[in-house]
């Protein structure tokens, strides 16, 4: 039986979140042992590398000036929210700062979809609903403040990603890898500049090295598996599926960190999911 579009756009989107979900997984370790703003340049420049290896050996066409707008615009919007993810998930707990990130982002591509193609049905509106619901469940806490640090950080991240959803998505069809340079450039040009302003030591050390090629190579295979995923099918059903990012970080900081999960965030995460899958079945 063929697969169809939107199902090969629903995969696409759940893959896109699990290399997401496993590279800030990493980053934000990697971000408790070094400089943030050093992670997100090197692992930036890596992806760039990769990117552009694979544009070239697929014979990509060169993007054209309006698709190479959109895709400069998406890596600004990307870097800033890398920065701040990282920065939040080394601050803070990964199973509060992940879930509040996954439920913003994809407000802004829904609120497009909204202006485009008309106010959301019942399901859908109770899907936004919980998804409010689920951002004040995940950010309670009755702990000092490590439980909420790094929540602003984890909302200016949501936001970024979600004006990052939505420019990327821009980008015509047919084009992978090539708009992922251009992204990743500007990306490069905003965390550099970042560092050059906060003027403190960035350089990550070399032993990090193979960590931090494995974050950019989780993150670039996000980025192609979502921008398939929005030329497969629709951008807010990609939008809200590879949003789903934050269940893969939890599950591993869970396993791996041992982090505890009470049963208030239980909840929000629970409603996190159950509003991500209201808004793409409505």
């Amino acid at each position: 039986m063929p697969i169809g579009p939107e199902v090969a756009a629903a995969a696409l989107a759940l893959a896109a979140a699990a290399a997401w979900g496993a590279g800030d997984f990493g980053g934000g370790l990697l971000a408790r042992r070094t400089d943030v703003l050093g992670v997100v340049l090197v692992s930036q420049v890596a992806g760039l590398v990769i990117a552009a290896a694979i544009a070239v050996g697929r014979g990509e066409p060169v993007p054209g000036p309006g698709d190479a707008a959109w895709a400069g615009a998406a890596g600004l919007f990307g870097g800033m929210g890398i920065a701040a993810l990282y920065r939040g998930l080394a601050a803070g707990r990964m199973g509060i700062i992940a879930p509040v990130t996954g439920v913003i982002a994809p407000a802004i591509p829904v609120a497009i979809g909204i202006a485009l193609a008309g106010p959301p049905g019942p399901v859908r509106a109770l899907g936004l609903g919980l998804g409010m619901a689920a951002v004040v469940l995940v950010s309670r806490s009755s702990e000092a403040g490590p439980a909420r640090a790094g929540l602003g950080l984890a909302v200016g991240a949501g936001i970024s990603f979600g004006l990052f959803f939505s420019a990327i998505s821009m980008v015509g069809p047919g084009l992978l890898f090539g708009p992922l340079v251009i992204a990743r450039a500007a990306a490069i040009a905003f965390v550099g500049a970042a560092i050059v302003v906060a003027r403190r030591p960035w350089r990550p050390p070399a032993r990090l090295a193979v960590a931090i090629l494995g974050v950019a190579a989780l993150d670039i295979a996000g980025n192609a598996f979502f921008l398939a995923a929005t030329q497969a099918g629709r951008l807010d059903v990609a939008a809200v599926l590879s949003s789903l990012y934050p269940v893969t970080t939890v599950l591993l900081a869970v396993v791996v960190l041992r982090e505890r999960v009470t049963g208030t965030h239980a909840l929000g995460i629970v409603a996190a999911g159950a509003a991500i899958a209201c808004i793409s079945l409505g």
